[in-house]
């Protein structure tokens, strides 16, 4: 049941981040917090990451339902099995973050995205530009996890 608690809680807590953002901030306003590293930017984003697909709407927002539905049976058929712990873990955070992303483009028509990581280096500049929310980063390091433990 921990597993369930913990897609419930990703969902939860950056559903409620994303209304927060809604309510507060402007489209593009720009707050410095956490050092200077971590810019906290209102953006919605229409597509899939870094908005690919934006202009295919219809499309992302399916695939977006598919993989929910299909990680969902995946997950469920883990959770019957003893051990697996790491995959486990990893697809609760990879379920709690796709849905939250679907739960947006289903009823916002849009993923609300709030964070981006501010770094000067000439190198890495451009990773500034990108922004982020919880459910993004839960569903790489949960996708990372699930794909390392069925190798």
């Amino acid at each position: 049941m921990i597993y369930i608690g913990i897609a419930a809680g990703i969902f939860l807590l950056d559903g409620w981040i994303k209304g927060y953002i809604e309510k507060t901030k402007k489209e593009g306003e720009v707050s410095e917090g956490l050092w200077g590293l971590l810019w906290f930017k209102k953006y919605h984003n229409r597509g899939a990451f870094l908005n690919l697909g934006e202009n295919r709407q219809g499309l992302v927002k399916g695939i977006s339902v598919l993989l929910c539905i299909l990680l969902t049976g995946i997950f469920l058929l883990t959770l019957g099995q003893k051990g697996n712990g790491a995959l486990k873990f990893g697809l609760s955070l990879l379920l709690g973050g796709s849905f939250s992303n679907t739960y947006d483009r289903l009823r916002r028509k849009y993923v609300v995205d709030y964070f981006s990581i501010h770094i000067e280096n000439r190198v890495w500049r451009g990773l500034s530009k990108v922004v982020f929310n919880i459910s993004d980063f839960c569903i790489v390091i949960g996708a990372v996890i699930a794909v390392w433990k069925t190798v």
